[in-house]
């Protein structure tokens, strides 16, 4: 225990350091407001734990809690927020079973410091190969990250923190990346990855007339080969491969803010479709109080409808029996409060619990090889079926 108390020490040491560092900068070296805003910050929460060392008493650090449902509220034009009165979780360095991650959030804040004050960029990954020891896993060190973004109340890409993405994105589109590279996504047959500093993007160019969401890799594969995107309509579109990393999730809302196109999500006709969907158009409880920079409130339910599963007969073989597990994620599901603001979209829950059966984008195949691309999605668009 003594040798978590010392490392705590000497991660104070480092960070007083810094701060020392940075005030004998000129005031000229930081024009960016935002930066100067970080630092300060991040100033600020060392100040207070340095004024309750000078006090005798033993420093606290209040983390907000997000991954509490009861700290969030709905507001139906962004969606999940975390709540101006969220509950906290206090780390208190006195308690030995608080002090080491006290002692990690103070690692990652000198990190960052030092990141935003020499306006350079690192990697989580990179974050985590500085002390792979100290922090165990990469989901530490990404959890940290997150809680310091929420309690700087900062977006994290302000952080001068970026996370490899793991989404793909193609069509009709180009646009330059921070470091002047040109990205051209028109090819038919290979994607692009997206972006790992979307906020940096700029000079994007396109004519699309719509953006498509896909919910998995397979199925954005599937429009790749059959050249959707050139098809019918010049489009974009773009994979979070299953549930999405935020930079997928910030690469569409950059689109849908800068375009002003409509958004349409392709997801499977099943609990876990849907919450995907719902991510992209709603947010997610762990990252609300960042919502206003993720959300796409506009975002349109184009497919799977489960009601389309019977209308267009879809062979009962294609089809996927329920389990208790998709049972209580869809009544769970119906009881978040943005799906009692979209009746349609409430029906067609009420039709798969009904059914009990679920159905993948892929089970269009049973009809005709490429049914979705040539038949499916095309008449949806022509005629307005989505919700």
């Amino acid at each position: 225990m003594s040798e978590q108390f010392s490392e705590l020490d000497k991660l104070q040491t480092e960070l007083l350091q810094n701060l020392r560092a940075f005030r004998q900068t000129t005031t000229s070296s930081f024009e960016n407001p935002v930066r100067q805003d970080v630092l300060t910050r991040i100033e600020k929460v060392i100040q207070d734990i340095v004024h309750s060392l000078s006090q005798g008493e033993a420093p606290v650090l209040d983390l907000s809690t997000r991954s509490s449902w009861s700290n969030v509220r709905f507001d139906k034009s962004v969606g999940l927020l975390m709540s101006s009165d969220a509950t906290v979780t206090s780390l208190r360095s006195a308690f030995p079973s608080a002090v080491t991650k006290f002692a990690l959030v103070l690692k990652v804040l000198a990190m960052i410091y030092k990141l935003v004050q020499t306006d350079s960029y690192a990697t989580k990954r990179d974050m985590y190969y500085n002390d792979p020891q100290l922090f165990g896993t990469q989901r530490n060190l990404d959890l940290i990250v997150d809680d310091i973004s929420c309690m700087l109340q900062v977006p994290r890409r302000s952080l001068h923190v970026l996370a490899t993405s793991k989404g793909f994105i193609s069509g009709d589109l180009c646009y330059l990346e921070a470091d002047g590279t040109r990205v051209e996504c028109h090819s038919s047959s290979m994607a692009v990855p997206v972006s790992s500093n979307v906020s940096e993007i700029t000079n994007i160019v396109s004519t699309a007339k719509f953006i498509l969401v896909i919910e998995k890799d397979a199925t954005f594969q599937r429009l790749l080969d059959d050249e959707f995107c050139t098809r019918l309509h010049s489009c974009i579109i773009i994979t979070g491969k299953g549930v999405p990393d935020v930079n997928s999730r910030l690469m569409v809302r950059k689109l849908w803010d800068t375009l002003h196109i409509p958004v349409f999500a392709l997801v499977d006709a099943d609990p876990h479709g849907i919450e995907i969907m719902c991510i992209y158009k709603y947010g997610s409880v762990s990252m609300a109080f960042e919502a206003r920079s993720l959300t796409i409130p506009t975002i349109l339910w184009i497919g799977l409808l489960p009601s389309d599963i019977e209308k267009l007969g879809v062979l009962q073989d294609a089809l996927i029996p329920f389990t208790k597990r998709d049972e209580s994620k869809l009544m769970s599901l119906k009881k978040r409060p943005y799906i009692s603001s979209q009746p349609a979209w409430e029906r067609e829950i009420d039709i798969m619990l009904k059914w009990k059966q679920k159905a993948e984008i892929q089970s269009l195949a049973s009809i005709a090889p490429h049914f979705l691309t040539r038949v499916y999605l095309p008449n949806k668009l022509r005629y307005g079926g989505w919700i």
